[in-house]
């Protein structure tokens, strides 16, 4: 059997049509770590919970991150705590970019140091929560394989993304 999966959403959860919703109804092996406050983050809660849910894996999960998801793997992985097979990293949000909402001050600093287990970072030339500048920086700090796929927005339901094939061809890579 494949590794178990943790999606990791972002700011306000990933809504029913949102393509990690759709990969946990379709794949029996994908599970959300959830939160106990969608709206309202709190650093230390959100890599706790991760923290938890991967200690509950009987295996290394590939964590299939999200917006603020993404930073929250990154500062898990910075903890030094457990073991991920590998992380799919879809449109880390930059919460020390100027614009940021205040509730992600406490996501900061970003670490900017290689990720001990493989991963992807996808982004979009249009995201409005990370530049395209920054997602480079990034993918070179963290050792991540970057993927570009366009003018996508924040590759979410927003965008026009629900089941999305192509984001799950690439968490297959890292399975």
């Amino acid at each position: 059997m494949a590794p178990s999966v943790l999606t990791l959403p972002g700011l306000h959860g990933s809504g029913p049509s949102h393509w990690q919703t759709l990969w946990e109804r379709r794949r029996e092996n994908i599970v959300r770590v959830k939160q106990r406050d969608w709206a309202r983050p709190e650093c230390e809660a959100w890599v706790a919970a991760l923290e938890n849910a991967i200690a509950g894996c009987a295996e290394p999960p590939v964590l299939a991150a999200h917006s603020l998801g993404c930073i929250t793997a990154v500062l898990w992985a910075a903890s030094g705590a457990g073991a991920v097979a590998g992380a799919l990293l879809v449109c880390p949000s930059d919460t020390e970019r100027e614009d940021a909402p205040a509730e992600l001050a406490g996501f900061r600093p970003i670490p900017m140091k290689r990720l001990p287990f493989p991963s992807i970072l996808v982004a979009s030339s249009t995201d409005p929560y990370l530049s395209v500048e920054r997602s480079f920086g990034f993918a070179r700090a963290w050792g991540s394989r970057r993927v570009e796929i366009g003018p996508a927005g924040h590759i979410n339901a927003a965008s026009g993304f629900g089941p999305w094939p192509a984001g799950e061809a690439l968490l297959d890579e890292l399975l």
